[in-house]
């Protein structure tokens, strides 16, 4: 067992951290291990490992059990693993609760049943059996594009379950986690509220987010761990300056590439061998990630992490963020209104 306590609050910045792989495809344990230590280093909270960004379905039971053992053993209890433990039915999914749970995770995170689409009451009657028999803690994953989502109401009748501990919230909607924040928590304060979105993470955290897992935290952690203790810290235009620029990447890391590959790209200019991805790729999708690859190193040698390429980067046009595939722009006027659109209720209401 690791050494975190059972019951401390998951808070801060948790990593959903990728998975370096060899020639073959296989799991590289030591660059894994590397990996983990850097992140550890460089400030984050917490480790994810098992979520999106580290491409779970992508990976046979056996091998998401061993991945989660090494993640474990290589933190040794210096920050808490949210270890994913989405499988295909229930009965898998407790077995898997048990195992992390003897493995030290502090707790697991589990999207609701995906492929068929399920109503809210069959959402709650799942979380419900396996709280009733899980023996860690269960942060409720809500991803509405991939799995059932999980609406206020349900989470509202599933706090009752003290293993319910937390939400993981990806769907990007701020409207819908400001609802369930004002519902949950004067009835659990203990309950942690994560923002997945970072497009959303300082804007969350004003209103009352404990934290977020963010996959660009395992790109830049410093940088997402300065966004937070800046936000936390009530220094709201110095952190409002940083989510304009955190703009630009997450665009690029996100809409430029099928995901995880943008990710996967990004976090090889830190300096880690990623490995092929199992999903193949076309020639034409090998031609575009490289040239991904020579923006991303442009704007994280923005940041002051990376050398600035040799052949140099193309002027910005004064943008802060840049254009996803989908051809929309994401400028600082956009955030700016956001942001102090949620400052201006928070003032309202006495909080700030």
């Amino acid at each position: 067992m690791s050494g975190i306590p059972e019951r401390t609050k998951l808070k801060g910045i948790f990593t959903p951290n990728m998975v370096p792989l060899d020639n073959n495809g296989d799991i590289n344990e030591a660059e894994l291990r590397r990996y983990v230590d850097w992140l550890i280093e460089h400030g984050v909270h917490g480790l994810y490992p098992n979520g999106s960004s580290g491409e779970f379905t992508r990976f046979t039971p056996d091998e998401r059990r061993r991945i989660i053992q090494i993640v474990c053993d290589q933190t040794a209890g210096r920050v808490p693993v949210l270890a994913g433990a989405a499988e295909a039915n229930v009965k898998e999914t407790i077995k898997a609760c048990e195992i992390y749970h003897e493995y030290g995770a502090r707790a697991v995170a589990i999207v609701s049943p995906f492929y068929y689409k399920l109503s809210p009451e069959s959402v709650y009657a799942y979380f419900k059996e396996i709280a009733l028999h899980t023996p860690i803690d269960i942060t409720l994953y809500n991803i509405p594009m991939f799995a059932s989502p999980i609406d206020v109401p349900t989470v509202e009748r599933l706090i009752e379950f003290e293993k319910i501990c937390a939400i993981k919230d990806s769907s990007g909607d701020m409207t819908f986690m400001i609802r369930l924040i004002g519902r949950i928590r004067p009835k659990r304060p203990d309950f942690s509220f994560l923002c997945g979105w970072e497009a959303a993470l300082v804007p969350m955290l004003v209103m009352g987010c404990d934290g977020g897992t963010n996959a660009l935290s395992g790109v830049v952690p410093e940088f997402m761990r300065s966004l937070y203790d800046l936000t936390v810290t009530g220094q709201l235009d110095e952190a409002r300056a940083l989510q304009f620029r955190l703009m630009e990447l997450f665009d690029q890391v996100l809409y430029s590439a099928d995901f995880p590959e943008g990710l996967r790209a990004a976090v090889e200019l830190r300096g880690f061998a990623m490995g092929p991805s199992r999903q193949p790729l076309s020639d034409s999708q090998r031609i575009d990630r490289e040239a991904l690859q020579r923006v991303l190193q442009c704007i994280i040698s923005d940041f002051g992490y990376v050398e600035t390429p040799a052949e140099g980067c193309p002027p910005r046009n004064g943008l802060v963020t840049g254009a996803g595939a989908t051809g929309q722009q994401v400028t600082a006027d956009r955030v700016t209104r956001i942001t102090e659109g949620v400052i201006k209720k928070l003032r309202e209401q006495g909080v700030v």
